[in-house]
């Protein structure tokens, strides 16, 4: 018997208090046929965030509770279905029939963890040779709104070297969502994706239950199945947004930048399901954090900052005129794992070099700029540079990892010679080719 209350005590844009008795954190509801979560108890007073808003609600709305906090089917037809934030279909076919499990559970004990050791490789040579992903790991692209984030989400969905990939639309718009599945559907891929979306068109509120909807679809992959699974969610920043909304309708009292002050527990909670399972399965998050100006010391870039294991930066290169993976800003504290191991011996060496010729450009440019002299060393630095970010670091490359290192070979001593390197002997004489 489902309980049932009326008199709300208390209504605002996102949210509604009553009073009520036997009712559980978290636990889903309907208010006069809207979908509700329970997200604040306080003795007997609940209080409710209701998803669709709170516009023609009245005192005298009824409230029943339905005892369990989300939930989502789980099963072998999650694959290749689109969804909404409460797990229903959008793509025109019939509902999930799996079994019913909760979402938003703990994170993975860590006992049950295994030390990442699998490669991840996406194909876009920006990632792959300067900050490669290891399975099991988090990271976040930082990018401005307005640069192609979703195209190289899709990109490297497609790319990437998983058995299944879980995406998360948070706030994607319309032109966004339907690129996403033509990309999907054009390449043959549909059949390996799982998609839950929320779209401009939809309550912002909705969007707290997307992560959660995604890592629950991703623990059934990657626990029951032990497939490798890549979580891409975009993007985040508007999630933060929406737990704000919720905590000043609820009166409060911000953070930094107008954020709760659960922000890092709320997002950590996210972000720590990554994982690499004994028994083979993984859950990779990648995830899209935007940026407000540039800020990277917002509290929601901050916040991520501390919880995940580096961080990918998408800037504009003006020299050549592409989106590049800035390799001076962009990290990725676990490719120590792999690199020279997974990939080929001489990956760290080339890697460390091509950065630093790129930092001695930077130096040049500077010079330049202040209308110093440049050296034929500061020339040559220049014209690498832009080689380098045109052909290796601009998010439109997508070669294997090989011809990566192949590529900084030859550009390297196409502008430099072998002393100017600071590479190992040994490594020079078994890969150094003059160009």
């Amino acid at each position: 018997m489902k309980k049932v209350y009326t008199g709300l005590t208390k209504i605002t844009k996102a949210t509604v208090a009553l009073r009520a008795d036997g009712v559980g954190n978290e636990e889903m509801a309907v208010v006069d046929g809207r979908r509700a979560q329970v997200v604040k108890l306080a003795g007997d007073e609940v209080t409710l965030q209701v998803f669709s808003g709170t516009d023609g609600l009245s005192t005298g709305s009824r409230v029943h509770f339905l005892g369990v906090p989300p939930q989502l089917h789980v099963g072998d037809d999650l694959a290749g279905r689109y969804l909404n934030a409460y797990g229903e279909p959008i793509d025109n076919l019939p509902p999930l029939a799996g079994r019913l499990v909760e979402t938003g559970g703990p994170t993975v004990n860590p006992v049950r963890r295994q030390q990442p050791f699998e490669l991840i490789a996406t194909g876009i040579a920006g990632i792959d040779l300067n900050n490669t992903l290891v399975g099991g790991q988090k990271i976040p692209f930082f990018a401005d709104p307005d640069q192609p984030f979703n195209q190289v989400m899709a990109t490297v969905a497609l790319r990437a070297d998983a058995d299944r990939i879980v995406l998360g639309g948070i706030g994607l718009t319309n032109d966004d969502y339907l690129y996403y599945r033509n990309v999907f559907e054009n390449a043959g891929a549909s059949g390996k994706i799982t998609a839950f979306i929320n779209t401009t068109d939809n309550p912002p509120v909705e969007r707290l239950l997307i992560p959660d909807m995604c890592l629950a679809a991703a623990e059934y992959f990657a626990v029951e199945r032990r497939e490798k699974v890549l979580v891409l969610l975009s993007d985040m920043t508007l999630y933060a947004d929406a737990l704000s909304i919720v905590a000043n309708k609820m009166d409060q009292i911000p953070s930094k930048d107008s954020m709760p002050g659960s922000l890092y527990s709320d997002l950590a909670r996210i972000y720590e399901k990554a994982a690499q399972f004994p028994d083979g399965g993984s859950i990779t998050i990648i995830a899209v954090t935007t940026l407000s100006d540039g800020d990277i010391t917002h509290a929601i870039p901050d916040n991520t900052g501390y919880i995940t294991e580096g961080q990918l930066f998408l800037r504009r290169d003006t020299t050549v005129g592409k989106i590049i993976v800035d390799p001076f800003r962009s990290l990725s504290r676990l490719k120590q794992i792999v690199i020279g191991k997974k990939t080929r011996e001489d990956h760290p060496h080339v890697m460390n070099a091509l950065v630093r010729l790129y930092a001695d450009a930077a130096n040049a440019r500077t010079k330049q700029e202040n209308g110093f002299d440049l050296t034929r060393y500061d020339m040559r630095a220049l014209d690498f540079a832009r080689a380098y970010a045109k052909e290796l670091l601009a998010i439109d490359v997508n070669i294997p990892i090989e011809q990566m290192l192949d590529t900084g070979w030859r550009l390297m001593a196409k502008h430099f010679e072998k002393a100017e390197l600071g590479i190992k002997q040994a490594i020079l004489d078994k890969y150094w080719k003059s160009a």
